[in-house]
């Protein structure tokens, strides 16, 4: 398993090079730039902030500059958000979109397991057909829709929650945005376990364990849950990745101080080394995921060997 998971991470490294070549040149190459704006800047200033971002220099000497750069760790400064560096931005905002993130994913995880469990025990009846209803509308409504009618429903119209905006330990203004971010998650997770379980219950073991006088829940707890689980947990790791990249909308439409903010808001102002610093970060994020998912499910099914 050590030497499965040294050569993921080995393999990692093409990936991630070509993912910051691809963004960098793509950024540099589009039209327009970070001191392009309404009205344009006198060309002696231009000169100057150019050089000063080493901007002048031919692109393939940028790119090797930023690539040694990332290899020591650092991400260069904000061409918009003066006096900051992206590594010190990043240290900001990262905080709060892994708690909002992680929150999300914990709670639609288990209302998903727990929601697909039930389904799948109740096949056919009338639990079976809400559950399978109640699931298809986060999956159907995109969340940045989802979210303007949270907030005008419940902040606007019953006051029951702030509309958005955060303060440390403010947990009412975490309600909502933890909710919308998690129930399409959890709904693909419901999905994923239904079908799952489903199969598990139909298979010749589970059988024999009824023909043998075992309970429902013994059944469940010794024999469907673990393998139910298999195809469950190959989805977390990039629902849980999906979670942390998609908290970006969620994050904007309630005013929330994490990385989604400064995302959009480099995105727009073409702040290129913001940009690179936060993909660079998702594609970390990602690669990470995948890999702790491949191992857990090793763990899972025992019939799994990694060579």
């Amino acid at each position: 398993m050590l030497g499965y998971a040294l050569r993921r991470v080995l393999s990692a490294i093409p990936i991630v090079f070509i993912t910051i070549a691809v963004c960098f040149f793509i950024l540099r190459l589009a039209p327009g730039g970070p001191f392009d704006g309404e009205r344009a800047l006198p060309p002696d200033v231009l000169r100057n902030l150019r050089e000063y971002y080493n901007l002048d220099k031919p692109l393939p000497l940028q790119f090797v500059d930023y690539i040694l750069g990332v290899l020591r760790g650092d991400f260069g400064p904000s061409m918009v958000m003066r006096d900051f560096s992206v590594a010190r931005l990043i240290s900001i905002g990262l905080p709060f979109t892994l708690m909002l993130g992680f929150a999300a994913f914990a709670i639609g995880t288990a209302a998903g397991l727990i929601a697909g469990a039930l389904a799948a025990f109740y096949q056919n009846k009338w639990p079976d057909y809400l559950l399978v209803f109640v699931v298809l509308i986060p999956l159907v409504i995109p969340n940045f829709l989802m979210a303007n009618l949270a907030q005008l429903v419940f902040g606007v119209y019953l006051r029951w929650l702030p509309v958005g905006g955060y303060q440390p330990g403010a947990i009412l203004n975490l309600v909502m945005p933890v909710l919308i971010l998690s129930m399409p998650h959890g709904a693909r997770v419901a999905r994923l376990t239904r079908g799952s379980m489903i199969e598990v219950l139909g298979t010749n073991y589970v059988r024999t364990a009824r023909s043998k006088g075992l309970g429902t829940r013994l059944i469940l707890a010794r024999h469907a849950i673990k393998p139910a689980l298999i195809p469950v947990v190959s989805y977390l790791g990039p629902g849980l990745s999906y979670l942390l990249t998609g908290s970006l909308v969620v994050e904007q439409v309630f005013a929330l101080p994490g990385i989604g903010k400064y995302f959009i808001t480099a995105a727009l102002n073409r702040d290129y080394g913001l940009v690179l610093g936060t993909t660079i970060l998702y594609v970390f994020i990602i690669l990470a995921l995948n890999l702790l998912v491949d191992i857990v499910y090793a763990w899972l099914d025992p019939k799994v060997r990694y060579r």
